[in-house]
């Protein structure tokens, strides 16, 4: 059933009228579930990180791919240590007396509330209860995706070597050591490097090929150590490239979200199936954006090339106004922030003309007509959101290729955190688009 066509409407209106289907309960995602539950990887975006109807249909989405069609492993916008502590809660592994509110409160690295929100914890303690359900080998993954972490990362693996590899703790420490001057702050670190020609890259480079031969044919636990390396490999490059203001750090994060990707397919084997929750800027495909004009790639696009032949599957979000979870400025304490009415050239103001009430659209495999071919710009807001500047948070987009579906909801609210952020003396910094 599609929303009724009004007479005298323009092209692009009449396409998205045929393309829009009602949006009020769990049971209207039928013919999403059904178009995408045969895909290995499936991305679900959010057009901002602090948005509460963005995160419950992401995670109704989820549970029922999880329920319907064996999805076993979720991959996020967030750091390995800290995820790693959640797969491990809700496979029954660890922290079993803790709920998924205290567990969730252990997060730190601002901001904080991404993952430490009311609709993440509800996830989680249902996730948690499935897995209860099910044999070891069935249970869900939950997995952090990016690449902040380094001294997080670096003390885990020194713990996981001082029990399982004593004699290449040497090699850890060895790249400990470069980075304490630095006080745990990656930028004292960047900004060096930018004044002397040196850096800690032979130490967690070398780190790195140790830890990979340790633990080539390990355990789950190896497996996390692996990826603390890669993480600490990463994020080193991440942060000397960064401070340089070069924006090829943006494709160092990105490339390392993919390749993360990939090692988690493969560590669940070739018939896991997995979704990856993150920002649209990172789900939807960077070449149908002026990313790609900047020489940007994105987690979509990667996925798209990579993995064309198992099935990829992109669905994005999208508002015309509400209200947001954010922050003023980088490291600042989080806001109930207005949104106000979206553009009326916009993708988003289009779609409030045409459909005025949610909607979820479900594009075809030919997508150049008079909407999906057209290229208009598309809302993205980041943690750090200033609400009197909204045209710096539009992103010139080709709908139809950029997703393969669209959820649209007329007005949204924020998030609720499960705490409050404290002010930092010494903020850090964010790639370029999602944290504007």
């Amino acid at each position: 059933m599609t929303l009724g066509a009004h007479p005298g409407e323009s092209d692009a209106a009449r396409e998205i009228r045929s393309l829009a289907r009602p949006l009020a309960g769990t049971d209207d995602l039928d013919p999403l579930v059904e178009r995408i539950g045969g895909a290995r990887f499936v991305g679900i975006g959010e057009a901002s990180h602090g948005t509460h109807e963005y995160y419950r249909w992401r995670c109704r989405l989820a549970r029922r791919l999880i329920e319907e069609h064996g999805f076993t492993w979720i991959g996020v916008e967030g750091d390995w240590p800290d995820c790693w502590r959640i797969n491990r809660w809700v496979r029954g592994q660890d922290d079993r007396d803790q709920d998924a509110d205290g567990l969730l409160s252990r997060f730190e690295r601002w901001p904080t509330w991404l993952w430490a929100n009311q609709d993440v914890a509800e996830f989680l303690t249902w996730l948690r209860g499935w897995n209860a359900t099910r044999p070891p080998a069935e249970a869900v993954g939950f997995y952090g995706l990016d690449v902040y972490s380094l001294w997080d990362s670096l003390s885990e693996i020194i713990s996981w070597l001082e029990v399982h590899e004593p004699d290449a703790v040497h090699t850890a420490r060895l790249a400990w050591r470069c980075f304490m001057p630095y006080r745990h702050n990656p930028h004292n670190y960047a900004w060096s490097t930018r004044l002397v020609p040196e850096s800690c890259e032979p130490d967690v480079v070398a780190l790195l090929a140790e830890v990979r031969q340790r633990t080539r044919h390990g355990d789950e636990d190896a497996f996390a150590a692996a990826q603390n390396a890669e993480v600490a490999a990463n994020a080193e490059r991440y942060y000397r490239v960064m401070i340089r203001g070069d924006r090829e750090s943006w494709n160092v994060r990105d490339i390392h979200m993919a390749d993360t990707i990939d090692r988690l397919a493969e560590h669940h084997g070739p018939r896991s199936k997995g979704m990856i929750w993150e920002h649209n800027t990172h789900v939807g495909d960077a070449r149908a954006t002026d990313m790609t004009r900047d020489g940007l790639v994105n987690v979509g696009q990667l996925l798209r090339e990579r993995h064309a032949d198992e099935g990829v599957a992109l669905v994005g979000f999208a508002s015309h106004r509400g209200s947001v979870l954010a922050a003023g400025a980088w490291g600042s304490p989080e806001q109930v922030l207005t949104v106000p009415d979206a553009g009326p050239s916009s993708h988003e103001g289009l779609l409030h003309n045409v459909l005025g009430t949610d909607a979820l659209l479900l594009f075809p495999d030919a997508r150049a007509g008079p909407w999906l071919g057209a290229w208009l710009p598309h809302r993205a807001i980041g943690v750090v959101y200033q609400p009197g500047r909204e045209a710096g948070n539009y992103v010139p987009t080709r709908m139809g290729s950029r997703y393969d579906a669209l959820i649209w909801l007329e007005e949204t609210t924020a998030l609720v955190p499960l705490h409050h952020e404290p002010r930092q003396e010494e903020p850090e910094y964010e790639t370029e688009p999602t944290g504007f």
